[in-house]
């Protein structure tokens, strides 16, 4: 939750990789195959040591936790044009075209202030339409003495927009951009792009889960007006498989049958979807379409170790359908994945996201998916 509004803020400044890109993958896919020259395997749980750094700082720690026989220059010779080749290929995150056009379309200022050098910023906004023209700065790495956590670049930001410090709100997905920012003077709204790695963020004013959970009316600026009786249309996405035991605590714990699915050779599509509460329908080619609402995350309560999908179809089945081919159209959000304080408080929460599902999805904006082809075409039997 955020603290009461203590300020209103007149202007956005956001950071790139991570908060409104998902560089994530791109990251680990590069140093994945970077790292096997020299007889090396990427290590997702260090991810942390180059997160929100400058360049030289991430890749003097890559050199040095993986001890590389090569100097830190050399790496960066090496690594910048696998890295340049990819750049092409980065996703907007979800929810950063929403936030982008909503700002502008309003009139409120933004810019972009990220360690990156400037060039290598204008190279990867200019794969999405739009996103140039919305920024009134731009402002990169190689423009200030020092980057991130030092708050010089915000500060320089500030000054360059000709606004006070304490009217800017910054949006950050990392430790020394909130860091940053804090000391710069600024309101920061903190996106941690790691998982679990929320509960490090003490200094930020507020803490949301993904970028669709902002709420600009609490710092002072105009509402989003496209949540739908409690949901959040999304751009919809698709996903399948056969249907596979869970972990024995839907029907027996929660009394709520969930139809899981194996997450393997998911991960790129999990990567994309911040973790949460999400609706649309299912298909199980041989008996027909449902009504679902699905959770994707850690499930905090149980505390996971791995990031699963879990959807509720709402339907009384009378046996169980393991080893059927489910296929899933997610159409819209509900709400971010929460900890709860009991069972029963968790049980309740689910029922009430099946009820919000249960009447989104008479909706014309989304009964209309129910006949999407997806779901009702079986996959061949080789796949």
């Amino acid at each position: 939750m955020a603290k009461p509004l203590s300020k209103l803020v007149s202007c956005v400044i956001l950071d790139l990789d991570g908060t409104i890109l998902n560089t994530d993958g791109i990251v680990s896919d590069v140093l994945k195959s970077y790292l096997v020259k020299y007889g090396k395997q990427w290590d997702g749980r260090r991810a942390h040591r180059i997160v929100g750094k400058t360049p030289y700082e991430a890749s003097a720690a890559v050199v040095e936790d993986y001890e590389l026989p090569i100097s830190t220059d050399e790496y960066i010779s090496e690594i910048t044009p696998r890295f340049s080749e990819q750049w092409c290929n980065i996703k907007a995150q979800p929810g950063a075209n929403r936030l982008i056009n909503h700002l502008r379309n309003h009139g409120v200022p933004m810019a972009l202030a990220s360690n990156s050098p400037r060039t290598n910023i204008e190279t990867k906004i200019s794969y999405h339409q739009g996103w140039k023209e919305s920024f009134s700065l731009i402002i990169g790495g190689d423009e200030v003495t020092s980057g991130k956590p030092s708050p010089e670049i915000y500060v320089e930001a500030a000054k360059r927009l000709n606004v006070n410090p304490s009217c800017c709100l910054v949006i950050e997905d990392s430790l020394p951009g909130v860091t940053a920012g804090k000391a710069a003077g600024m309101e920061v709204v903190a996106v941690p792009s790691l998982p679990k790695q929320s509960h490090l963020f003490t200094s930020a004013d507020e803490i949301i889960n993904s970028l669709l959970d902002l709420r600009p009316e609490k710092w002072g600026l105009p509402a989003f007006e496209d949540w739908i009786e409690g949901t959040l249309p999304i751009e919809p996405w698709y996903i399948g498989g056969p249907v596979i035991k869970g972990f024995g605590r839907g029907s027996k714990v929660l009394g709520i049958p969930t139809a899981n699915l194996s997450t393997e050779g998911y991960s790129a599509i999990l990567s994309e979807h911040p973790s949460g509460v999400y609706f649309g329908w299912a298909g199980l080619p041989t008996r027909g379409v449902y009504k679902m609402v699905m959770s994707i995350g850690w499930n905090p309560y149980f505390d996971n170790s791995e990031k699963t999908i879990e959807p509720w179809l709402l339907h009384d089945f009378n046996e169980d359908f393991y080893g059927e081919e489910l296929r899933l159209a997610i159409v819209g959000y509900i709400r971010p994945e929460a900890n709860f304080p009991s069972l029963d408080s968790l049980v309740a929460k689910i029922h009430e996201d099946g009820k919000i599902a249960e009447n989104a999805l008479e909706l014309p904006l989304y009964s209309k998916y129910k006949e999407d082809p997806y779901l009702k075409i079986s996959l061949p039997e080789n796949i």
